[in-house]
């Protein structure tokens, strides 16, 4: 029998032309992106962090404005968000991995704080009372625990469209999109926390948009629990601007076990108040029983 070997195509009709494009764009990297391993990820993402900190990066990642994101991180894990160019509005949510029913409860952890306005130390409450995560560095000041996300209907009525696939896709949209990836579906995305974008409220109860703190601004996250974070860059959903209008988020994670004691002890942040330490250490009871069984 004679083999006949066909030089590959050089354009995408073919098979051999798509794969042998496909296989040129290994190794490119563009502005915003997913980089793996964490390890390969520019020195533009790492500044400012220690060397035993790069060397322990889990995630590293810089998210478009109007796209989602989604990953499972280990307890002692610290996230850091960097809004480089000002204009970044990051909607959160956390899911406890493995359990997903336990998730972020934004309504507890602004009431148990007594707190409107997350900023450093400030305790992520889960709606069983435990502590997923704690805020544990924040240069920006300017988040929003209230409003929530935005809409498929919000943001068709202001920029004509919501969907996912549209020019000006919805936070919630974005959310369940994200969720889906855990098998969760759209009744578990639960009121988000976002960051970068802030609020105010009066006295009279009337909500004022704050925007951004500008470029450059951070939060770091410490998880107490592993857990599953789904993030949506996109719009406020009190933004006043007509135009769909953003900028990408930084991301960088590692592993910082260390922290959870530095954090107890009040090392981390300064000393706890009772609800945040009353959380932790519903945390802290869960785990013990659970590793008991």
């Amino acid at each position: 029998m004679t083999q006949t070997i066909e030089t590959p195509a050089t354009g995408t009709a073919t098979t051999a032309g798509a794969r042998a494009h496909a296989r040129e764009q290994h190794g490119r990297t563009v502005d915003t992106m997913r980089h793996v391993p964490a390890a390969s990820v520019p020195a533009r993402l790492t500044a400012g962090l220690t060397g035993g900190a790069v060397a322990s990066l889990t995630w590293a990642e810089s998210l478009a404005f109007g796209r989602y994101t989604t990953m499972q991180l280990a307890r002692g894990t610290r996230i850091r968000f960097t809004d480089t160019a000002g204009d970044a509005c990051v909607h959160t949510l956390l899911y406890r991995a493995g359990d997903p029913h336990e998730r972020l409860n934004v309504a507890d952890t602004v009431k148990v704080q007594w707190q409107a306005y997350p900023g450093a130390g400030h305790p992520l409450l889960s709606d069983a009372g435990r502590l997923m995560a704690t805020i544990v560095a924040d240069t920006s000041s300017r988040h929003d625990a209230l409003t929530g996300a935005t809409t498929l209907a919000g943001n068709t009525a202001q920029y004509g469209a919501g969907t996912v696939h549209s020019a000006s896709p919805a936070a919630r949209e974005l959310l369940t999109l994200g969720a889906l990836k855990s098998g969760l579906g759209p009744r578990d995305v639960a009121p988000s926390l976002s960051f970068f974008k802030g609020i105010t409220v009066d006295l009279f109860g009337s909500i004022t948009f704050t925007g951004s703190a500008g470029p450059g601004a951070a939060v770091e996250l410490l998880l107490q629990m592993d857990a599953v974070l789904v993030l949506a860059n996109t719009a406020h959903p009190l933004d006043p601007r007509a135009t769909f209008t953003g900028t990408a988020v930084d991301i960088v994670a590692w592993h910082a076990p260390q922290d959870l004691a530095a954090l107890h002890a009040g090392r981390l942040t300064g000393p706890l108040t009772p609800e945040h330490l009353q959380a932790l250490r519903n945390t802290e009871h869960d785990l013990t029983a659970r590793n008991a069984r």
